[in-house]
């Protein structure tokens, strides 16, 4: 247990912390004379919990303590996170469901796609979009959970969600097309290998 798996599990820890403060509504304190409601509590836990996907990636590969834990549990964490935070949106009728399916359907698809790639032997590279979708997943989270105490940051919010969508969508189809084209190489390769072995055997074998 290093610490770069160390702050991806605490990642973890931060997901029930983080749902039990958006559906509760609690709490809501005056701190160091700052009036701190829920929404903010929210923000913050959110970003925390963020902050560690940035700094266990960093600190990985200063370290150079990549482990098959770690590449393991990163991705679940991350989407883990997202997965929790837009559901519990749902719950407090701040998105629409629908929504909030596309965008967890896409992090389940991907996923799939990427155990099998594994188990073909290949790896896809994440993408540009794919790289800034957690970041607008989060700034799009942060701006809705504020809405609920805010209205004026409810138009954002609302623009931000939309743009999630369609980056979710965009990414699957650009992440497909790529799975698609590897795996359509490695069926042809195998096919060439096999006839080439079975004229192999074809020509090694003993005539009358």
């Amino acid at each position: 247990m290093n610490l770069p798996n160390s702050l991806t599990i605490l990642r973890i820890f931060f997901i029930p912390l983080l749902v039990v403060v958006l559906l509760t509504r609690q709490p809501n304190i005056v701190f160091l004379s700052v009036p701190m409601n829920f929404a903010v509590w929210g923000v913050l836990i959110l970003l925390l919990a963020a902050a560690t996907d940035w700094a266990d990636g960093f600190y990985a590969r200063r370290r150079e303590e990549v482990t098959t834990l770690g590449i393991l549990l990163d991705p679940i964490a991350d989407k883990l996170l997202i997965s929790a935070a837009f559901i519990s949106l749902v719950q407090m009728q701040l998105v629409p469901g629908w929504m909030v399916v596309i965008i967890i359907g896409r992090e389940i698809t991907v996923l799939g796609l990427r155990n099998i790639a594994s188990a073909e032997g290949f790896t896809i590279p994440a993408s540009a979009l794919g790289k800034t979708k957690m970041v607008l997943q989060v700034i799009a989270v942060c701006a809705v959970i504020l809405g609920a105490k805010h209205s004026e940051v409810r138009p954002l919010g609302t623009i931000l969600v939309w743009l999630v969508v369609m980056s979710a969508v965009a990414s699957a189809v650009q992440y497909f097309s790529k799975f698609w084209s590897h795996l359509d190489d490695r069926v042809k390769q195998r096919r060439h290998l096999r006839l080439l072995e079975r004229r192999r055997k074809a020509q090694d074998a003993p005539t009358l």
